[in-house]
């Protein structure tokens, strides 16, 4: 019964708009299905990741520092204003040419980079998964192991809903590929991740 409630909430936590949801969609929309679904993998890496400190006690270190969490909330606000200003530059200079294999494949990593970085970047990450996880912990089972299977389960439950996501949004790419409304796309995921960069500067823990 506690796998069922873990991973209604896991979906839960998933449809929520926030930072992945922005940069998924962004890639999506900017460079093709692959593009996102490799910021997708770069995003559960770093959610995997998380999660798997907070299992083994790491993120409390960064929790118990308020250098470590203020350095890591200043650098995750720089690469979100940073993308989000490159999205806004993107959409001033119009529509970009097709992309060759190799430039595919470049973006596609660029992509996946994308996604981890601003996961790992996220210091709210850490905080969230160290809060999370251990509610869904039955009593009596081995803590570390339970809430390592508990990490793989969240991530597997993230990546489906963002592959629905990225499925749906590259279903629409007749409409949402013509150049005005990828410019106008562009114009909203910029300003959008700037708002959630100097949001992130600004905000206590």
């Amino acid at each position: 019964m506690y796998l069922l409630a873990f991973i209604g909430a896991c979906l839960l936590v998933a449809m929520t708009p926030g930072v992945s949801t922005a940069i998924i969609l962004r890639q999506t929309l900017r460079a093709g299905r692959g593009s996102g679904v490799a910021a997708a993998l770069g995003n559960e890496t770093g959610i995997l990741l998380w999660a798997l400190s907070a299992a083994f006690g790491l993120s409390a270190l960064l929790v118990a520092s308020q250098l470590a969490y203020d350095a890591m909330r200043v650098v995750g606000a720089v690469v979100l204003v940073v993308m989000g200003a490159q999205a806004l530059w993107q959409a001033r200079k119009g529509a970009d040419a097709p992309p060759s294999d190799g430039a595919a494949v470049a973006g596609r990593h660029r992509s996946y980079l994308s996604g981890l970085g601003t996961c790992l970047a996220n210091p709210k990450a850490a905080v969230f998964a160290m809060s999370f996880l251990p509610q869904f912990v039955p009593q009596g089972q081995n803590v570390p192991l339970t809430l390592v299977t508990l990490a793989v389960i969240w991530v597997l439950v993230d990546t489906l809903w963002y592959g629905l996501l990225i499925w749906t949004v590259a279903r629409a790419k007749a409409l949402l590929g013509r150049p005005v409304v990828r410019r106008r796309l562009e114009q909203v995921s910029g300003v959008v991740l700037i708002g959630l960069g100097l949001r992130l500067a600004v905000e206590s823990r």
